[in-house]
C-alpha cells in the first residue's frame, strides 16, 4: 500500500500524526532564542604581550617577530597581523572558518610555549584572547550627572554595575568615562629642597603610617584578648599631620611641605552626553546567551536603579542591539504573513473552491511549523533573520506539490470519480512529478550546507532548513492533502447567485487565457526556428545589462546608529579635543532635532585597567562619538545622508588630523558600510608613508569615495633624558635610579591606598602641577646619591625633544599601512576597479607593494564560492531529473529554462538599479531549482499524452493547455511570497530586498518563457526523434 493511500483509508491516524509534529514544533518554537545572526562560530585569536618601557620598534624586534614566527606555523591561519606600540604587542590570528577555535586555542598555546625562553627578561607572559560575539556590547547606557560628577564612578559602580552584573547572563559590566577617585599629595620642590627632604621619603613615611597592625593576643584574667594597631587614616586630611623630619630641632610636618588633594585622577577619559558630562555603562553578555532577553531585562531594572540614584544623575540609553533585533524580526514577521495571504489569494482566484483553499492554508503553517523542531534540536539554533527569511522564501514553494495534487484530484472528481477513488489516482498520477520537483529542491539547498567562509556561516543553517521544510511538505502533500481532498471535496453542486456573480468573470478570464496560449502555443511549436532563434536573441540583449551593474559584498543597513572617530595632531591637550566636541554636538543637536536620540562623546586618555576603552584607539587628542537616531521609519532621511552630511561638517576644521564617521556605529562585518582596503607593505617607514598619502590624495577624487583614512598614526612627540653614563657613575647612580627619580616627581610614587566603604583609592606623591609645566622644571628636579647629596638633572644629562612611530603595524610578517576608502552612493567593485587603474599609474619604490583586502576580499571569497556553488547545483539538478525521466535529453530541454531565469535577474538588476551582491546572487542560485520545477511539470506530462497515443503536436499543445494553471499558480504564489521581501521597507529589510527582487523577476521572466520555449525545444527533439524511427524502419523494410 502506498503513502497516499494508506493516509486516504485511514484518515484520523494520519491527522493525528501531523497534529503531534504541529505543537511539537510550536513547544520548540516557545524554546526558542531570538537573535540577529545565526551563532556565528568567530576565527579570531588575539595573543596580547606587555613588555614595561619599551618602544614600538623594540617591541617589534623583541617581541612581535619571534612571536609572529613561531605562530605562522599554526593550521589554517588565514592571516596574521600585529600591532606594536609602546608597551604592548598585539597579534591577531584570523583562521578560515569552520575550524573549532578552541582547537586552535591550545595549538596557539603550545606554540607560545615553545618561544616564551627566547623573549627579553621583562616579557610578561603573553595573554590569549578569544574573540567572539559576545565582545560585542549589547547595551551601552548614558549616564548624565551634575553635582554628584566627582563621586560618580562609585555611585555607578556601587548602584548600576553590580547589580547588572547579578542579572543571569550578563558578561561584564564596565564603566568608562567616569574618573575615579585618587588622593594626591602634591609637593613643593623648593620647600623639600630646603628641609632636606625628597619625594621617596614622604612616600615611605605615609606608607608606614598608613597601617593596621595586629599585635597577636594577650589574657586578662579569664579571657583572651587581641591586640591590634590601627593606623589607616580615616579621612585623607588626617595626613597633613604627620611628621615627615625636623629641622633645627622643630618637627616637619608633611602640611609645610605639601597640600593633600582628595579628587579624581588628573588623567582620566571623560564622557558627554547630549552635552551634559557623565559617563557610559557597557553591558557585555555571556557567550550563547539570549541578548534580547537580556538586554530586555536590564531595560526593566533601569526604572528601579534610576530610584537608588541621586537626583541630578540620569540613566539613558545610547545603543540597544535588542531594538534593531526585534524590529528586523517584527518587519520580517510581517513580510511572511503578507505572503501567507497573497499565496492564500492566488488559490482561491486559480481553484474557486474554498474547501480547496482551506486544505492549502492548512499546509502551509504545517511545513514551517515542522522546521522550528530542527532548530529546537540543533545547538545554537534561534529565531534569526536567516531563518525567519527562510520561512519567508518557503512559503511559496512549500504550496506548490500541494497545489499540483489537489489540481489534479479536483480534475478527476469533475470527471465523475468518486473523491476517495480520485484522490489516489490522481496522487498516482503527479506523485513522481511531486518527488522530483522536490528533489531538484533540495538539490540546491542542500550543497549551500557546505558553502566556506563568511557566507558559509550564514547560509548553512538556510541550507538546512529548507531542506526540512521541502521533505516535510512533499510528505505532507502526499499523505495529508489527498486525504484532505478525500474528506472535504465533492463535486460541485450549483453555486449560489453571489458567487457566480463574483466568481463567473474569473473563469471566463481563466478559460480565455487558456484558450489564448494554446494557440500561441500551436503557432510556436509549429514556427520552431523563429521562436528559439527570437528566445536566443531575448537571452543575448539581457547579458548587455550586465556591464552596467555594480557589485558589492552585503547591503549596508539602516540601524541608525553612527560612529566617529576624530583625531587632533598627536600631543593636543584634552581641553582642545572637549571644545570641539562639544561644538560639534550643540551644531548637531540643533540641525538634526528631534531625529537625535542620543549623541554621546568620549575623550582623554583610557584607563589601563578599562578592558572596552583600551580596545579602542584612545588618548587625550581623540575623541570618540557614539550617536543613535530614531528608527528609519521615522524620519525622512536615509543614515547614509546624514554620514555624508556630517563628513562636510568635518572637512571645515582643517585642525583635525583623521576624521572617520562610521555607518552603522561598527566597521566590518555584514551590514556596514562598504570599504576598499588597500594595503600599503613595505619595511622603510618614509617610503610607505609617502605612498601612502599619494594614494589618498588619489583615491578621494575617485567617484563615490566619501571619506579615505589611513592606519599609520603620526610621529609622537616626546621628551627624552640623555644621561652621561659616566657623570652617574661617578656619583655613584646608575641610569635605573635616575629614570626613577624622573618618574616619581611628574607620574607620581604610589604611597599606599586610602580605604573607605570596602573601596580602595590610591595615594600618589608627586609634584605639584605648577612644578612639572616647562622643560626647565624637568631640568631642575633634584635627584639624590647614595650619600644623601643632591645633584640636579641638568648636571647630569640633557632633556631633547624627538618623534617615535606610535604603532608599528604588521601583516602576514610584514610592516603595512592600510589605506581604506569609505564608499557611499557607488558600487565597491567600480571604486576597487579604479583604484587598481590608480596603483597600476603609481611608481613605486622598490620593496613596496600593494593590496586589497577589507569587504572586497570577502566579496570575491564569496562570489568565487557561490559560483562553484551554482555549476555544482546545476549537475546536481540535471542528475535528478535524469534519473526521473530514465532519459538524458529530457532534463536537457528542461535546462533550457535556467539561462532566462537569469536573464530575469540581470534585468531586474539593471533596471532597479541595486547592485549585484552575495544576497543576489543566492537568489540567483535559487531559482536555478525553482525554474526547474515548471518543465518538470510541463514534459511529465506530454510524456503522459504521448503514451497514451497522441502524436508530438497534438500531446505539446494539449499538455500545455490543461499544466498552464497549476505553472501560473506555483509561479504566482513563489512570486508573491517574495514581493513583501522585495519591496519590505522595515529595519533590515535591505539584506533581504535584493533576493527577494532577484527571485520574483527572474521566475517571471523565467515562466513566461519556459511555457513556449520548453514545448517548442521538446517538439523539435521529438520530432527527430519520430524521423530517426522512420528512417530505420524503412532501413529495415529494404532489408526485407
Amino acid at each position: 500500500m502506498s503513502l497516499y493511500e494508506g493516509a486516504v483509508k485511514k484518515p484520523i491516524m494520519t491527522s493525528l500524526c501531523f497534529l503531534a509534529v504541529a505543537i511539537f514544533g510550536l513547544f520548540s518554537l516557545s524554546k526558542l532564542p531570538v537573535d540577529l545572526y545565526p551563532d556565528i562560530e568567530t576565527n579570531t585569536i588575539m595573543v596580547m604581550t606587555t613588555y614595561q618601557g619599551a618602544s614600538a620598534s623594540d617591541i617589534e624586534n623583541n617581541v612581535t617577530r619571534p612571536l609572529e614566527n613561531v605562530l605562522n606555523s599554526v593550521s589554517n591561519l588565514k592571516h596574521i597581523t600585529s600591532r606594536s606600540s609602546e608597551n604592548i604587542s598585539v597579534i591577531t590570528l584570523e583562521f578560515e572558518y569552520g575550524y573549532d577555535i578552541d582547537v586552535l586555542t591550545n595549538d596557539v598555546r603550545d606554540k607560545l610555549d615553545m618561544v616564551s625562553s627566547m623573549l627579553p627578561d621583562e616579557v610578561e607572559t603573553p595573554i590569549i584572547f578569544k574573540f567572539s560575539t559576545d565582545m560585542i556590547p549589547i547595551l551601552l547606557l548614558s549616564v548624565q550627572a551634575e553635582e554628584s560628577q566627582p563621586a560618580l564612578y562609585k555611585i555607578l559602580d556601587d548602584n548600576v554595575a553590580n547589580p547588572l552584573a547579578r542579572v543571569p547572563g550578563v558578561g561584564t559590566v564596565s564603566i568608562s568615562g567616569a574618573p575615579k577617585r585618587e588622593v594626591n599629595v602634591y609637593c613643593d620642590p623648593n620647600k623639600l629642597d630646603a628641609y632636606n627632604l625628597s619625594v621617596e621619603t614622604i612616600s615611605s613615611i605615609i606608607s608606614a603610617e598608613n597601617r593596621n597592625t595586629p599585635g597577636g593576643t594577650f589574657d586578662v584574667g579569664s579571657n583572651t584578648y587581641s591586640l591590634r594597631v590601627e593606623g589607616e587614616f580615616k579621612d585623607p586630611k588626617e595626613m597633613e599631620n604627620i611628621v615627615v623630619g625636623t629641622h633645627n630641632g622643630a618637627s616637619v610636618y608633611l602640611r609645610d611641605v605639601a597640600k593633600v588633594v582628595d579628587s579624581v585622577e588628573e588623567r582620566a577619559q571623560k564622557t558627554y552626553s547630549n552635552g551634559v558630562q557623565g559617563a557610559m555603562i557597557v553591558v557585555q553578555k555571556q557567550s550563547g546567551a539570549n541578548s534580547v532577553a537580556i538586554s530586555q531585562k536590564v531595560i526593566d531594572m533601569l526604572p528601579q536603579l534610576q530610584k537608588s540614584l541621586p537626583s541630578d544623575v540620569k540613566l539613558g540609553i545610547i545603543v540597544n542591539t535588542s531594538d534593531n533585533i526585534l524590529n528586523t524580526i517584527d518587519s520580517l514577521e510581517e513580510t511572511i504573513m503578507y505572503a501567507m495571504l497573497f499565496v492564500i489569494l492566488v488559490v482561491f482566484v486559480f481553484l474557486g473552491r474554498w474547501r480547496a483553499t482551506v486544505i492549502i492554508c492548512i499546509t502551509i503553517p504545517m511545513s514551517l511549523v515542522a522546521s522550528f523542531i530542527y532548530l529546537g534540536i540543533i545547538d545554537g539554533g534561534s529565531l534569526n533573520i536567516i531563518s525567519l527569511s527562510c520561512l519567508s522564501i518557503a512559503i511559496g514553494n512549500v504550496v506548490d506539490d500541494a497545489i499540483v495534487v489537489l489540481e489534479n484530484v479536483t480534475t478527476h472528481i469533475e470527471r465523475g470519480s468518486e473523491p476517495k477513488q480520485a484522490a489516489i489516482h490522481a496522487t498516482n498520477e503527479v506523485a513522481i512529478s511531486v518527488i522530483a520537483s522536490t528533489l531538484t529542491m533540495i538539490a540546491v539547498f542542500f550543497p549551500l550546507t557546505m558553502v566556506s567562509g563568511m557566507s558559509g556561516v550564514l547560509f548553512r543553517q538556510l541550507g538546512w532548513m529548507m531542506c526540512v521544510i521541502m521533505t516535510v511538505s512533499t510528505v505532507s502533500a502526499l499523505s495529508f492533502t489527498p486525504m484532505m481532498c478525500a474528506q472535504l471535496l465533492r463535486l460541485q453542486k450549483k453555486q449560489s447567485k453571489m458567487f457566480l456573480t463574483l466568481y463567473t468573470p474569473i473563469q471566463r478570464a481563466l478559460d480565455g487565457l487558456d484558450v489564448w496560449y494554446q494557440n500561441r502555443l500551436n503557432w510556436a511549436v509549429r514556427h520552431r526556428l523563429t521562436v528559439m532563434a527570437g528566445c536566443a536573441a531575448f537571452f543575448v540583449a539581457s547579458l548587455f545589462c550586465a556591464k552596467y551593474i555594480g557589485t558589492e559584498f552585503f547591503p549596508a543597513a539602516d540601524n541608525s546608529r553612527i560612529g566617529i572617530n576624530l583625531q587632533l595632531p598627536i600631543g593636543a591637550r584634552v581641553e582642545r579635543a572637549e571644545a570641539l566636541a562639544s561644538e560639534l554636538t550643540n551644531k548637531w543637536m540643533t540641525r538634526y532635532g528631534d531625529m537625535m536620540k542620543v549623541c554621546n562623546y568620549t575623550v582623554g586618555q583610557a584607563d589601563s585597567d578599562n578592558t572596552f576603552a583600551s580596545m579602542q584607539d584612545n588618548g587625550s587628542h581623540i575623541i570618540s562619538f557614539n550617536i543613535s537616531l530614531v528608527s528609519p521609519g521615522d524620519r525622512d532621511v536615509t543614515l547614509e545622508t546624514v554620514c555624508d552630511e556630517m563628513r562636510e561638517d568635518l572637512k571645515g576644521y582643517p585642525e583635525l588630523d583623521k576624521a572617520q564617521v562610521i555607518l552603522g556605529g561598527s566597521t566590518g562585518g555584514m551590514s556596514a558600510q562598504a570599504s576598499a582596503d588597500f594595503e600599503v607593505y613595505g619595511y622603510d617607514f618614509t617610503a610607505t608613508d609617502k605612498v601612502s598619502a599619494e594614494l589618498k590624495e588619489k583615491l578621494l577624487q575617485v567617484k563615490g569615495v566619501s571619506e579615505v583614512n589611513i592606519s599609520r598614526q603620526d610621529y609622537q612627540p616626546e621628551y627624552q633624558v640623555d644621561f652621561d653614563r659616566e657623570k652617574l657613575a661617578l656619583h655613584g647612580l646608575n641610569l635605573s635610579t635616575a629614570s626613577n627619580y624622573l618618574r616619581n616627581r611628574v607620574n607620581g610614587a604610589l604611597a599606599s591606598y586610602y580605604r573607605e566603604d570596602g573601596d580602595e583609592y590610591d595615594i600618589r606623591v608627586r609634584y605639584a602641577p605648577e612644578f612639572r609645566t616647562k622643560i626647565e622644571d624637568l631640568e631642575n628636579i633634584l635627584i639624590y646619591t647614595p650619600s644623601g647629596e643632591g645633584i640636579r638633572v641638568k648636571d647630569l644629562g640633557k632633556v631633547v625633544e624627538r618623534s617615535a612611530p606610535p604603532t608599528i603595524e604588521r601583516k602576514d610578517r610584514e610592516r603595512i599601512v592600510t589605506v581604506s576608502a569609505v564608499i557611499s552612493g557607488a558600487p565597491l567593485g567600480d571604486v576597487v576597479a579604479d583604484g587598481n587603474a590608480i596603483i597600476d599609474k603609481m611608481d613605486l619604490p622598490s620593496g613596496v607593494s600593494i593590496q586589497i583586502s577589507g569587504s572586497y576580499e570577502d566579496q570575491q571569497d564569496s562570489f568565487s564560492d557561490l559560483g562553484t556553488l551554482a555549476v555544482l547545483i546545476v549537475i546536481l539538478v540535471f542528475i535528478v531529473m535524469a534519473a526521473q525521466f530514465e532519459s538524458l535529453s529530457y532534463p536537457f530541454i528542461i535546462m533550457f529554462s535556467i539561462p532566462f531565469a537569469f536573464s530575469g535577474v540581470l534585468m531586474a538588476l539593471f533596471f532597479t538599479g541595486t547592485n549585484l551582491n552575495v544576497m543576489s546572487l543566492l537568489g540567483g542560485i535559487m531559482l536555478i531549482g525553482i525554474v526547474v520545477k515548471n518543465g518538470i511539470v510541463l514534459i511529465d506530462y506530454i510524456t503522459l499524452c504521448r503514451e497514451r497515443g497522441m502524436a508530438v503536436i497534438n500531446s505539446v499543445v494539449t499538455s500545455g493547455k490543461s499544466r498552464l494553471r497549476p505553472v501560473l499558480m506555483t509561479t504566482l504564489t513563489t512570486v508573491l511570497g517574495m514581493i513583501p521581501m522585495a519591496v519590505g521597507t522595515g529595519e533590515g529589510s535591505e539584506m533581504w530586498r535584493s533576493m527577494g527582487m532577484t527571485v520574483a523577476w527572474g521566475l517571471s521572466v523565467s515562466t513566461l518563457i519556459t511555457l513556449i520555449i520548453v514545448p517548442t525545444v521538446y517538439a523539435v527533439f521529438a520530432a527527430n526523434g519520430v524521423k530517426r524511427r522512420r528512417r530505420k524502419i524503412r532501413k529495415a523494410l529494404r532489408n526485407n
